[in-house]
């Protein structure tokens, strides 16, 4: 389980809480626009836009999480179980794996309308990375600095949405996110209001009275709801410090403690890392479980014509 959010003060902010049981020797990784990105249908990129994010890479092949290119187009995978739907291969499509997807579209698409275009000619196709590492049940946030979308390849096809909230958790679909967000409406950040009865005197004991009901456990419904409210109402500086450091304390309220959600007997989800990209400058940022001190990695700061991957040495 994972949740996913965009941010904007002076600078457009995308980022998410990764929430797994388990280490995938994940790491920060660029891949510069001179490195060829093999894909399994479609032709090799050879020159593409340089990206930025946490992956795994195996036989020289990054495996985003989530990642950024240079021109501030951001995408996040997000886990999908029992919705995700990948298809068999079409001839009238571009057909893109879903472990191809991320570095294929940051590649190819400087913003979200080229994004959107060439969504409407993929195909999501069922082929497994290898015999002992078989395809992850995804859905994807997609956002720049003027918008969002939500892409899931489920039974109907591939589902493209608006993202009007610029959040993103896990199951259900998303169209039942956005309209169970409107449970909500009445929350605020103030005191409660007496709608119960004119004859009733009520006291607002606490502060924070307004936001009575809000969801407080780790379910994606919740997540997505608690996230939206967090983010919408969250106050800060404009400058690149306040910026930052807000966006970490939005992701801090839906992160996971090891031990509240059990996976299987004695495993358990927590959030491994939380991690911002400034989109605009190409500055992306983490923080782990473990260690709290934020960590800063520049895509600027590398040769992005360079033909071989940059991996950070630290795993996480």
């Amino acid at each position: 389980m994972c949740t996913a959010i965009t941010y904007k003060t002076n600078d457009f902010y995308f980022g998410r809480n990764l929430d797994v049981e388990r280490s995938y020797n994940e790491r920060v990784v660029i891949t510069p626009r001179n490195f060829k990105i093999k894909m399994r249908c479609v032709e090799d990129l050879k020159a593409h836009y340089a990206i930025i994010g946490m992956a795994t890479v195996i036989d020289d092949f990054p495996l985003y999480f989530e990642a950024t290119n240079e021109k501030g187009l951001s995408i996040a995978s997000l886990n999908f179980p029992e919705n995700a739907d990948y298809k068999a291969l079409d001839e009238r499509l571009n057909n893109i794996t879903p472990f191809e997807f991320i570095p294929y579209i940051l590649g190819k698409c400087k913003n979200i309308y080229e994004a959107q275009d060439e969504l409407t000619k993929i195909n999501l196709v069922n082929i497994n990375f290898s015999k002992n590492l078989p395809l992850s049940p995804l859905h994807f946030i997609i956002s720049d600095k003027t918008k969002s979308l939500t892409v899931e390849s489920v039974k109907d096809g591939l589902k493209i949405y608006e993202n009007p909230v610029g959040v993103l958790t896990n199951n259900p679909t998303f169209d039942y996110h956005l309209m169970n967000i409107n449970n909500y409406m009445s929350l605020s950040e103030g005191v409660s209001e007496n709608e119960f009865s004119n004859e009733l005197n009520f006291n607002n004991y606490s502060l924070g009275l307004g936001a009575l009901g809000l969801p407080g456990d780790f379910s994606s419904a919740s997540r997505f709801v608690k996230a939206t409210f967090v983010k919408y109402k969250s106050k800060s500086g404009s400058n690149e410090k306040e910026s930052v450091n807000q966006f970490f304390h939005i992701l801090a309220s839906v992160s996971m403690p090891k031990g509240c959600v059990l996976v299987r007997d004695g495993e358990y989800e927590y959030t491994r890392y939380s991690c911002c990209c400034n989109a605009d400058k190409g500055i992306y940022y983490y923080k782990t479980y473990d260690d709290f001190n934020i960590k800063k990695f520049d895509i600027n700061s590398y040769d992005l014509n360079y033909d071989k991957l940059f991996e950070t040495l630290e795993k996480l």
